[in-house]
């Protein structure tokens, strides 16, 4: 399944939304699910049948297993654009991210899965920007991410990195590096991709700093 994606300025007033912890869509990055339980099933055969779209949202940190978890106020939609069934009652879905959202209020639903009413005023021109240079210091991002790595053990596809525009860069890495969900949401709603960039080197580096592997003298 692929199908055009809708233009930001045409984006619905009420959305669908999937919490997941520890989990951000970016615009224009891709997303793949796996989606097995039941009212999340529920939600995806029922976007599939109208514009396709979901809106992806982290539950907030909170003390024991809640049912109805307090939501973050920004989130991130996507449309579906790949879809396979896996097997019984299970589908393995991408998102292409197109825009970010804020959360004006929840809506009191008879569907198993979650709505909001989505507000796309706050995002709108910085999601919406196109430019070749965003401002990115690709070396010293890069040689931060390389630590960071080594330090875990881990290797990259370096000559993809080098090949991938600013905004693919920043937006994957911020998508894919673990980190807590409170650091996940500073960058899914830094305004622009050097804001992002700049949060997310000094988040490596002050992962590095936490686990011994800099020292803070170096933190600048």
């Amino acid at each position: 399944m692929s199908a055009a994606s809708p233009a930001p300025g045409s984006l619905p007033p009420v959305i669908p939304v999937f919490p997941l912890t520890g989990v951000i869509l970016l615009p224009g990055s891709n997303l793949p699910l796996n989606i097995f339980e039941p009212r999340y099933l529920q939600m995806v055969r029922d976007a599939v049948t109208s514009d396709g779209l979901i809106g992806m949202v982290q539950p907030k940190p909170q003390d024991g297993d809640i049912e109805k978890p307090e939501l973050y106020s920004v989130g991130g939609v996507g449309k579906i654009d790949d879809l396979v069934e896996t097997g019984t009652n299970r589908f393995a879905i991408r998102l292409k991210g197109i825009a970010r959202f804020e959360i004006s209020d929840e809506l009191s639903t008879t569907t198993p899965y979650r709505k909001v009413h989505a507000d796309w005023a706050r995002f709108g021109d910085a999601d919406n920007a196109q430019s070749a240079n965003h401002g990115v210091d690709r070396r010293k991002l890069l040689a931060t991410l390389s630590g960071y790595l080594e330090q875990r053990g881990l290797d990259a596809d370096y000559d993809a990195i080098a090949e991938a525009p600013d905004d693919v860069l920043v937006n994957t890495l911020s998508m894919i590096i673990p980190l807590g969900a409170p650091e996940k949401q500073a960058l899914l709603e830094a305004v622009s991709v050097s804001d992002r960039a700049t949060m997310l080197q000094t988040l490596l580096k002050m992962a590095l700093v936490e686990e011994g592997s800099v020292q803070p003298s170096n933190f600048h």
